[in-house]
């Protein structure tokens, strides 16, 4: 039996760590910070906190030590929040080997830096362990309750490692939960994280009550403006017709599972962030922290990112939903293709 540790143990951490250890040839161990959830998951077999209503197979067992979670790991996924995926690492590197292969399965970036999280977590290990990990990003259009009861999902594994993808997808894949290589990492770990801040502007349109047109443009537009970034920063314009880029987009606007759009809702019904945030009891909508950062890795790049700012307006200066619409629609005419 293969060795799999997830840091985190939230919605996604648990519905993965479901997903793989049905496969009945992994033993699963779950990082966990919470001393309930670490209860519940031993004693119970589920996440009764962020995952209720979904059994845990006997393989996966959850701590709350970084040292025997990963304890002969051969592969460590990292489903942490991004702004504490820097703190677990600096915490945890100690405990890594050259030999584990890292998959970050976190969408967002951090606000500071701007850094996607596979470069996070390379920049850490290689500044105290004086080399590179192998590392990997799985994204694509995967609610974790779906994942979690069998649902057919298919996501992708990016990374310049070809051993790692390969290895990623074969210990992954079962006939529930398809895994795709790519070697576009920046493209993948990009769509996941922007995608989110679109989700939240569809969430803000349907609060506001607007129909099916305004959220057909408003997906239309967003993918266009991910995908100027995507390519300013490196990444290949393809990958955003792809699973993490376009498929968790619709998946993230349209679903009544997703996190951001349903907080992008509560605003557009006129909620205050904080307020919103306090009611969501633990669960963490990515897009909240990761619209700034996109915001000015676009200015750095002299991206024009107008759904991004618009949100970020809203997010963080306070600015009515109505307005911001308002402004979107109003800007001047441009070709679509430019």
């Amino acid at each position: 039996m293969s060795e799999i540790t997830i840091i985190g143990a939230g919605a996604w951490g648990t519905g993965l760590a479901i997903a793989l250890g049905r496969k009945g040839t992994h033993r699963i161990r779950l990082w966990a910070h919470e001393t309930e959830v670490r209860e519940s998951i031993n004693q119970r077999h589920s996440n009764d906190l962020f995952l209720p209503g979904h059994i845990l197979p006997d393989s996966v067992t959850a701590t709350g030590h970084y040292q025997e979670a990963v304890r002969g790991a051969q592969i460590v996924v990292s489903v942490m929040p991004s702004h504490h995926c820097r703190r677990v690492f600096e915490e945890m590197w100690v405990y890594l080997t050259p030999e584990m292969l890292i998959v970050s399965a976190t969408k967002g970036l951090e606000n500071e830096t701007h850094l996607r999280m596979s470069e996070v977590i390379a920049q850490v290990i290689k500044s105290a362990q004086g080399s590179a990990p192998r590392v990997g990003a799985l994204s694509g259009p995967s609610f974790a309750k779906e994942v979690a009861r069998g649902d057919p999902t298919a996501v992708t594994i990016a990374s310049l490692d070809d051993g790692l993808a390969e290895t990623v997808q074969r210990e992954f894949s079962d006939p529930q939960f398809r895994v795709y290589t790519n070697d576009d990492v920046i493209g993948v770990e990009l769509g996941g994280a922007l995608k989110n801040t679109i989700a939240i502007a569809a969430g803000v349109c349907d609060g506001l009550g607007l129909g099916h047109n305004s959220i057909a443009a408003l997906i239309t537009r967003g993918l266009a403006e991910m995908t100027r970034l995507v390519v300013a920063c490196g990444g290949h314009p393809e990958t955003m017709a792809g699973l993490a880029g376009l498929g968790d987009l619709v998946l993230t606007c349209t679903g009544g599972l997703s996190r951001n759009r349903s907080l992008g809702v509560e605003l557009g019904r006129g909620g205050k962030l904080p307020d919103i945030i306090a009611g969501m009891h633990g669960m963490v909508a990515e897009g909240v922290f990761t619209t700034h950062a996109a915001v000015e890795l676009a200015h750095v790049h002299k991206v024009e990112m107008p759904i991004t700012a618009q949100m970020d307006a809203i997010l963080n200066r306070g600015k009515s939903p109505r307005e911001a619409i308002h402004e979107l629609m109003t800007r001047s005419g441009k070709r679509e293709t430019a």
